[in-house]
């Protein structure tokens, strides 16, 4: 039983049901809002890694390739720095150091497989709000009286989860005082497949770039300055932007809706409990300056779907503790250390004390010139070296 429908609950079910596990999937959302969600303004910058995984959990070739943007180089700029700490996949094997795509069509896409598949039931328009860990099953109920029993019940309900809450879980939440404002804006001068992110005083510039002169715009700043970032018209807001990138793209216009996201990290004390298991970002919700949240997301759930497929074909229980401590520990090896050194690099990249701005710019000049750390913090960026054991 997976509680929310979301990009990491329909990963896992997608990842899930391809062994043949019987699986049910509960979201407060319509079944119309499902296949056809709304856009939300973010675009996910997926690793080699997370493709591997979509096209396992038979997705990713539904993704029209007008909707996949490759992102070809990435370069890394410190305010009043002229010098960059610059990747790209030359000597990886790989053409790109990873793709963009929207978080509505990765929405879109993961709903239709799921739907499609014979072993996933989709239970929509109901948001659950029971559950009982202490029975020889796990029990979800739901406001129409309905109850679910099953041998595991994984929470996938954001990194605000009731579900982890009521599992007894505790997590660490750091409240960042930033806002995230994204939306698309189309420009003059051509991107070139490159992404550029700035850590500036008082605010982080990030443009990701898609298809044809037009790239995802991600802008930080102080919750008081995004709000009235977000209240300017769309024409006085596209000026600002422009403004803030120094024209370096030249004119810039809107192309869509803003949206804007409080900036808050989570990372849950534990990912089990007896029958009961944390996905996505219930799990692990990441400042998203090193862009792995979904990443790590869809990594956990392909660690969890194959210890349970795992489990299931040697007839063993899927939700017994040895099968969810295994895939505890496997998560928190592969997320704790980049949980830790995001908040770390976000806490030293928002100080604006003289001391704090002399070590970013001399940890950018250090990355860029010793070469054993470039690439170790470039395949890191990629994932290109560690391939999702989904088998």
């Amino acid at each position: 039983m997976i509680v929310g429908a979301g990009p990491a609950g329909l990963s896992l079910a997608c990842l899930a049901g391809a062994a043949g596990l019987k699986i049910a999937v509960v979201d407060e959302q319509r079944e119309d809002q499902l296949a056809a969600p709304a856009y939300d303004g973010r675009d996910v910058a997926l690793t080699h890694r997370s493709v591997q995984c979509l096209k396992q959990a038979g997705v990713w070739s539904a993704i029209a390739a007008a909707d996949i943007a490759p992102i070809r180089r990435a370069c890394v700029k410190n305010a009043g720095d002229s010098s960059l700490l610059t990747f790209d996949p030359n000597g990886t094997g790989e053409a790109a150091l990873g793709y963009l795509v929207s978080n509505q069509v990765l929405r879109a896409a993961l709903y239709a497989a799921a739907k499609l598949s014979g072993t996933i039931e989709l239970v929509t328009g109901e948001a659950a709000e029971g559950l009982k860990l202490d029975g020889a099953l796990a029990e979800v109920s739901l406001p129409s009286g309905k109850v679910f029993a099953a041998r595991l019940v994984v929470a996938a309900d954001s990194r605000f989860s009731k579900f982890r809450r009521m599992a007894g879980i505790g997590a660490d939440i750091r409240d960042f005082g930033r806002v995230c404002i994204v939306c698309r804006m189309k420009h003059e001068q051509a991107h070139d497949g490159t992404a550029y992110e700035w850590f500036d005083t008082d605010q982080t510039l990030a443009l990701l770039p898609l298809n044809n002169c037009e790239s995802s715009i991600v802008l930080t700043l102080p919750a008081t300055a995004a709000a009235r970032a977000m209240e300017v018209p769309a024409p006085a807001f596209a000026a600002d932007v422009e403004r803030r990138f120094t024209r370096r793209w030249g004119a810039m216009e809107l192309s869509g809706a803003r949206h804007a996201y409080p900036l808050v990290g989570v990372y849950g004390d534990r990912f089990v409990a007896k029958r009961f298991a944390l996905i996505g970002d219930a799990a692990v919700g990441m400042h998203p300056v090193t862009a792995h949240g979904f990443n790590f997301g869809l990594r956990g759930a392909a660690s969890l779907a194959a210890r349970v497929s795992a489990a299931a074909r040697a007839g063993v229980d899927i939700g017994s503790a040895p099968v969810l401590e295994a895939y505890d520990r496997e998560h928190r090896r592969a997320t704790l250390p980049l949980y830790l050194a995001t908040n770390a690099l976000v806490r030293l990249y928002t100080d604006n004390g003289a001391a704090a701005r002399l070590a970013r710019s001399g940890i950018l000049r250090l990355g860029e010139r010793i070469t054993p750390i470039k690439n170790l913090m470039l395949r890191r960026l990629m994932e290109v070296d560690a391939k999702p054991a989904l088998t």
